[in-house]
C-alpha cells in the first residue's frame, strides 16, 4: 500500500451548518504535523468547500512531507456553479505542484448525493431520505449518465490547468466511467448491506487497469455502527439531523474493529492508497455529562472536547489542542507504522 492517509476536513456547509466553524491556521499546522509524525501518514486528503482553506491545509501538508490529495467538495452546488469552482481549485493545486509538492486532484465527491440536480431535493437533508424510500429506483434513473456527462466536462476543464493525476471520490450510485481519470477513487464503506460481497466488489474495480484508492472508509463511534458503514450518522441522528437518538452506547472499540477488519483486505487486494474517514468532526463534541455525546455519531478518530465538560489538562495527550485521540487513532497509527 503506497498511500497511508487520512481524510482531513477544512470545513463545508452541509445539513444547514458548517462542519468546521473554527479554522485556525496555527491549529491546522499542528494537526497536520501530528498526522505526519504521530499517525504515521504519508498522504492526506484535504477536503472542503473554501479554496482558501484547502490551500492553507494543503501547503501545511506539503511542508510536512505528505502527498496531498487536493479535494474540493462542493455541497448543494449546481453543475454551472461547480465547474468554475473546480477550475479555480485545479489552478491552485497546480501552483502547489509547481512549488514541488506531490499533488493529486480529486474533482468532487459523490455528486449524485451532494450536488443539486441529480436526485430530488434542494438540500442533502432532503435527498438522503429519497434513497431510503420507495421512490429510490425511480429517482436513480439516468443518474450515472448525468454524473458521467458532467465529470467529462470537469476533466476536460481541469486538465489544461493541472498537470498531475486526477481522480474523483465516487459512490456506487454514481456509476462512474473511469476512462477520463488516472486513479479509480472509491468511498468504500462496508456495512451489513454489502459485507458479503465487499471484497469481490473491490476486486472488480481493478479491471479498469488503473490504481485504486479508497478515499473514504470508516464508521461511527457507537456500538454496532460498523453494521451501517457510511449510513451510521443517519442511523444515529433524529430526522432533523442535529439531535442524537437515545439508547446509543458509546464504543470506541467499534472503530478499531472496523480498521482491523478492513486494513488486511486493502493490503491483500493491492489498494494503492487509503484515507480513513475522518480525522476530526468539528461540530460533534464528546461529552461525558452536561449534554448529548454527539461524537458517537461522528467518524472522526479524535474526539472534539466540550469546553465545559472536557478532560482535565494534566491527563491530555495534546493539551494545546481542542481534542484528544480515540482508540482508533492509536490503532490506525500502529497499522500505518507497521506498513513498509
Amino acid at each position: 500500500m503506497r498511500g497511508k492517509g487520512i481524510h482531513y476536513d477544512t470545513g463545508m456547509f452541509v445539513l444547514g451548518t458548517h462542519s468546521r466553524p473554527t479554522f485556525d491556521p496555527g491549529v491546522v499546522e499542528q494537526e497536520i504535523r501530528i498526522i505526519a509524525e504521530d499517525l504515521h501518514c504519508n498522504a492526506i486528503r484535504v477536503v472542503g468547500d473554501d479554496p482558501d482553506r484547502i490551500d492553507v491545509a494543503a501547503r501545511c501538508a506539503a511542508a510536512a512531507g505528505l502527498r496531498v490529495w487536493y479535494s474540493p467538495f462542493p455541497c448543494e452546488m449546481t453543475n454551472r456553479q461547480m465547474l468554475p469552482f473546480f477550475v479555480d481549485c485545479a489552478e491552485r493545486a497546480e501552483r502547489l505542484r509547481q512549488d514541488g509538492a506531490d499533488v493529486v486532484l480529486v474533482t468532487g465527491c459523490e455528486l449524485s448525493r451532494f450536488a443539486r440536480g441529480y436526485l430530488p431535493g434542494d438540500t442533502f437533508a432532503e435527498r438522503v431520505p429519497v434513497l431510503a424510500g420507495p421512490g429510490r429506483e425511480a429517482a436513480l434513473q439516468g443518474v450515472p449518465d448525468r454524473v458521467n456527462a458532467f465529470l467529462g466536462e470537469v476533466v476536460d476543464a481541469v486538465r489544461p490547468v493541472f498537470g498531475g493525476l486526477v481522480t474523483y471520490a465516487s459512490n456506487p450510485l454514481d456509476g462512474v466511467d473511469w476512462s477520463p481519470f488516472d486513479i479509480v477513487g472509491l468511498d468504500a464503506f462496508r456495512g451489513l448491506r454489502n459485507a458479503a460481497t465487499y471484497r469481490e466488489d473491490l476486486r472488480r474495480e481493478f479491471a479498469h487497469g488503473k490504481p485504486v484508492a479508497i478515499l473514504e472508509v470508516g464508521c461511527c463511534t457507537f456500538r454496532g455502527a460498523g453494521d451501517y458503514g457510511g449510513a451510521g450518522w443517519y442511523v444515529a441522528m433524529e430526522p432533523d439531523g442535529v439531535t442524537l437518538k437515545s439508547g446509543l452506547v458509546r464504543d470506541e472499540g467499534e472503530q478499531v474493529r472496523y480498521i482491523d477488519d478492513l486494513m488486511p483486505v486493502f493490503d491483500e487486494e493491492g489498494v494503492d492508497s487509503v484515507f480513513w474517514f475522518s480525522f476530526i468532526a468539528g461540530r460533534s463534541p464528546h461529552r461525558t455529562q452536561g449534554g448529548p455525546d454527539l461524537d458517537m455519531a461522528s467518524y472522526s478518530i479524535v474526539k472534539l472536547l466540550d469546553e465545559k465538560h472536557g478532560i482535565p489538562s494534566p491527563a491530555r495527550a495534546y493539551p494545546d489542542l481542542p481534542w484528544e485521540p480515540k482508540e482508533a487513532f492509536h490503532a490506525l497509527a500502529g497499522r500505518y507504522a507497521a506498513l513498509k
